[in-house]
C-alpha cells in the first residue's frame, strides 16, 4: 500500500488537486446559470470519460508488456478499437433519433460499458517468450510495468540484461563459462511466444467489444442532450458545452493518475477495474438525475417502442437484444484492422450520401449551406484528431521508452500519469476559454468556427515539432526531457479547446432538427476516421521489441522523430490554408454565430 501511495502522491497529484480545487468552484458557480440538466450530464460524462481514459492510458503498453504484442500489432489493435469506438455512434445515433430517444440509449450504453470495463480486469498470467539456441531453450523473465518494465534472459540460475540489433542479441555481463555466446548472431536462434493457459485473450477482446458497443449508444446521445437543453440562439450554449467539456476532462485527469497508479503498482487488473467502478458511478448519476432533464431525450414515439415485433418481444427489447447479439461481430472486427478500415470507408460514404440526400430534398438554401460548413469542419477535425489521438498510441509508447521521467520521491511522474497533462491543462484553461469566447462575442471579435479550427491545426502540429526540438537535449539513453512532452501536450490542449467544444456546439447549431443526432454521430465518425489514420501513422513509429522490451531506444527515438516532424509540418500547412479560406467558409453559416 505504501508503494501505491508513493506512486499516487507526487507532484502531478498535488498539482492536479490544487488545479481541481481552484477551478471546480468557479465552474460550479457558472453552472448555476445553466439548466439543471447540464449538471446531470456533466457528472455522467465525467465518469464515462474516467472509465475510458483510465483504460486508454494503460491499453497500448498493456498489449506490448502483458500479451507481448509487437508494437505494430498493438497499434493495429488500438486503432481498430478506437476506430470502432467512434464508428458505432453512427448506428447508435440513428437508433436514438428514430426509436429509443437519447435518454434510453445513454442508459443502455452505460450498462454495456460497466460490464466491458469490469471484464478488462480478467487479465490472467502474462504471455512469456523463450529463446532456443542449439536445441536448448531459455526463458525471458520480466518484472514491473510501464516505464519500470524490465525483461532479462534467464540462463541457468541467473537472469541477464540484453540488447538487440541487426547483428543479433547481445547478452550483457555473461560469464565465459555460459552455455551460449555473449552475442547470438541473427538467424542462429528462435524466439517463441508462449501464451498463458485460459481464455484471457478472448475475454480481453470481448471486453473491448462491450466497451465499443456501449460508447456507440452513449456518446452521440449525451452530447445531443446538452444541445437540446438550450433554446435556439441562447448565448449560454457555447459556454455550456465548454463547462461540459470541463467535466469530461476532470474525469480524464483523475483517471490517468489513479488508474495509472493502480495499473502500475498493483496490477493491470486493478487499473482496468477502477475504470469500471468509475463507469458504474456514471450510470448511477445519470439514472438518478433523469428528472432534471425536463423531458429532453425521450423517445420520438413511445408507443412504437411498445409494439410487438418478434412474438412477445417489443421493439425496444428487440433493439437491445440485437445490440447484444452484435458483440461477436464486433469481437471479430476489432481483431481485423483492414476490415475495420473497409467498413469505415463504406460507413463514411453512406452517411455522406444520406446527408447530401437530406440537403437536396428537405433543406432550404441556408440550411444546405450550414450543412456544407458542418462537413468542412468535420473534415478539418479528422486532421486534428489524427494527430491529437497519438497520445494513446505512439506517444504512449514514446513516453515509456524515450522520455526522461523524474523519479525522486515527491518529484516523480510515471508514464501513465503523463496522460493527465492534456486533461490537467483543460481544467486550467477551459473556464478561461469559456469566458474568452463570451467576451469576444460581446465585442463582435469572436473568431469564426473555421478560424478556430485553423488555429487548432497549427497548434497540434507545433506540439509535435516541440518534441523534435526537445530531442536535441536527449540524454545518453535516448530520453527526451519531460518538459518538452508537457509543452507538446499544452499546445495540443489549447488547440483542442479551439476545436472540440466549439465543434460539438456548432454541430447542434448547423444541423436541422431531424438530423441532429445523426450529424453528431457524423462528428464522431470523423474521429473514427482519425483513429484509423492515426493507427497507420502510429505503426510507422513502431520499433522492435523482445519480451515486450524495446531493444534499441536510440533507433526508436529516431524513428518517432521522423514521423513527428512530417505530421507536424503537414498539420501547420493545412491550418494556414484553412485560415486563409475562413472568410469564405464563414458565409456558409448564414448568420449562425
Amino acid at each position: 500500500m505504501s508503494d501505491l501511495w508513493g506512486v499516487i502522491w507526487n507532484i502531478v497529484f498535488a498539482g492536479g488537486l490544487l488545479v481541481t480545487l481552484g477551478t471546480i468552484f468557479p465552474v460550479a458557480r457558472e453552472m448555476k446559470n445553466h439548466p439543471k440538466g447540464l449538471r446531470v450530464l456533466f457528472f455522467a460524462e465525467m465518469w464515462e470519460r474516467f472509465s475510458y481514459y483510465g483504460m486508454r492510458g494503460l491499453l497500448t503498453v498493456y498489449l506490448v508488456q502483458h500479451f507481448l504484442f509487437d508494437q505494430a500489432d498493438a497499434q493495429k489493435t488500438y486503432s481498430s478499437y478506437t476506430t470502432l469506438v467512434y464508428l458505432l455512434p453512427l448506428v447508435g445515433g440513428v437508433l436514438a433519433d428514430r426509436f429509443l430517444g437519447t435518454r434510453k440509449a445513454i442508459a443502455f450504453g452505460a450498462l454495456a460499458l460497466v460490464f466491458g470495463h469490469f471484464a478488462m480486469g480478467f487479465e490472467g498470467k502474462p504471455t512469456t517468450q523463450t529463446l532456443t539456441y542449439q536445441g536448448a531453450t531459455y526463458e525471458f523473465v520480466t518484472q514491473g510495468r510501464n516505464e519500470d518494465y524490465v525483461a532479462k534472459l534467464k540462463i541457468g540460475e541467473q537472469a541477464y540484461a540484453y540488447s538487440a540489433s541487426e547483428k543479433g542479441i547481445e547478452i550483457k555481463d555473461l560469464p565465459a563459462t555460459a552455455p551460449v555466446p555473449a552475442l547470438l548472431p541473427a538467424g542462429s536462434y528462435e524466439l517463441k511466444k508462449v501464451k498463458s493457459e485460459g481464455p484471457f485473450e478472448i475475454i480481453f477482446y470481448i471486453a473491448l467489444s462491450l466497451i465499443i458497443l456501449g460508447v456507440g449508444f452513449l456518446k452521440p446521445s449525451i452530447s445531443s442532450i446538452v444541445g437540446q437543453l438550450y433554446p435556439e440562439g441562447d448565448p449560454r450554449r457555447d459556454p455550456g458545452f465548454t463547462l461540459y467539456y470541463y467535466g469530461i476532462n476532470l474525469g480524464a485527469f483523475w483517471a490517468a493518475i489513479l488508474c495509472g497508479a493502480l495499473g502500475t503498482v498493483v496490477g493491470w487488473w486493478a487499473g482496468f477495474g477502477l475504470a469500471g467502478v468509475g463507469m458504474l458511478a456514471g450510470y448511477i448519476a445519470f439514472v438518478r438525475g433523469k428528472d432534471s432533464l425536463d423531458g429532453k431525450g425521450e423517445p420520438p414515439n413511445p408507443e412504437a417502442l411498445k409494439k410487438k415485433v418478434l412474438g412477445p418481444i417489443n421493439l425496444e427489447t428487440a433493439i437491445y437484444i440485437g445490440a447484444i447479439v452484435s458483440v461477436p461481430a464486433i469481437w471479430f472486427l476489432v481483431q481485423n484492422n483492414q476490415l475495420v478500415g473497409n467498413m469505415l470507408a463504406l460507413g463514411s460514404a453512406a452517411v455522406l450520401i444520406y446527408i447530401v440526400y437530406h440537403m437536396m430534398t428537405a433543406c432550404s438554401k441556408e440550411e444546405a449551406g450550414r450543412l456544407i460548413l458542418a462537413l468542412v469542419l468535420i473534415a478539418a477535425s479528422v486532421v486534428f484528431w489524427t494527430l491529437f489521438e497519438q497520445a494513446g498510441s505512439s506517444l504512449s509508447l514514446f513516453t515509456a521508452t524515450n522520455v526522461a521521467l523524474p523519479n525522486n520521491g515527491f518529484v516523480s511522474i510515471s508514464a501513465p500519469q503523463t496522460q493527465s497533462f492534456n486533461s490537467g491543462f483543460i481544467l486550467i484553461f477551459a473556464p478561461a476559454f469559456a469566458w474568452l469566447w463570451v467576451k469576444l462575442g460581446q465585442r463582435n471579435m469572436d473568431p469564426s468556427a473555421p478560424m478556430k479550427f485553423a488555429i487548432a491545426l497549427v497548434q497540434v502540429g507545433l506540439g509535435f515539432l516541440i518534441l523534435v526540438w526537445g530531442a536535441k537535449f536527449a540524454d545518453d539513453q535516448a530520453r527526451v526531457p519531460v518538459i518538452f512532452l508537457a509543452l507538446a501536450y499544452l499546445l495540443h490542449t489549447t488547440g483542442e479547446l479551439c476545436l472540440s467544444p466549439v465543434g460539438l456546439s456548432w454541430m447542434t447549431k448547423l444541423s436541422t432538427p431531424k438530423l441532429l443526432s445523426t450529424l453528431m454521430a457524423t462528428w464522431f465518425l470523423a474521429s473514427s476516421g482519425a483513429q484509423y489514420l492515426g493507427g497507420i501513422i502510429a505503426q510507422l513509429t513502431a520499433t522492435e521489441t523482445v519480451a515486450g522490451q524495446v531493444t534499441d531506444p536510440a533507433k526508436a527515438l529516431a524513428t518517432s522523430l521522423e514521423v513527428f516532424s512530417t505530421i507536424g509540418l503537414w498539420s501547420i500547412g493545412i491550418g494556414i490554408v484553412m485560415a486563409l479560406a475562413s472568410p469564405l467558409l464563414k458565409k456558409l453559416a448564414h448568420g449562425v454565430k
